[in-house]
């Protein structure tokens, strides 16, 4: 339990401490490449900082909208299939830390929320990006986009029967 301090898990730690060994090695390397590429990082996060901005101004906006309480209420009131095709499209729409919403779910999980709508709101919630939309086909197409989205939407709706069947 992390009462409001700073925490990171063990994976976030391990790619933190692999990005700095790797730098330092690139560094050792070549220093004139390891510059112009780290410029060239900086270069582009500076260009994708408006959409970042974008998206998590959307997403603020988003759940102002659909509170999870709200989420949970209407899930609950609905059969099986319903709830399960409502909570993915939601978990498409949301755009929620994987931090957050695993804990959500949990929480929507004890409040009687049945696991196959609750697995579909998480797998979609992770998988599928409607906010990200505009940011996603800007740097990859639409084709791309469209595919990669859809097919996420499509094995959300798979993860979340077949783990209906395992629990």
């Amino acid at each position: 339990n992390n009462k409001g301090g700073f925490y990171m898990d063990i994976f976030t730690i391990a790619i933190w401490i692999g990005t700095i060994i790797f730098l330092i090695f690139s560094m050792i390397k070549n220093k004139e490449k390891t510059k112009i590429a780290l410029k060239m990082a900086f270069g582009m996060g500076k260009n994708m900082i408006l959409s970042i901005l974008s998206i998590i101004l959307l997403i603020g906006l988003i759940l102002a909208f659909l509170p999870p309480e709200q989420i949970a209420e209407f899930v609950e009131k609905q059969n099986v299939l319903v709830a399960t095709i409502a909570s993915a499209i939601f978990g498409a729409i949301t755009l929620i830390p994987a931090f957050i919403a695993f804990p959500l779910v949990g929480t929507l999980v004890d409040a009687g929320v049945e696991i196959v709508p609750a697995v579909a709101f998480l797998t979609t919630l992770t998988m599928v990006g409607i906010v990200t939309f505009p940011l996603e086909k800007k740097e990859f197409g639409m084709k791309f986009t469209i595919v990669r989205n859809g097919l996420s939407f499509i094995f959300a709706i798979v993860i979340a029967l077949v783990m209906g069947v395992i629990i």
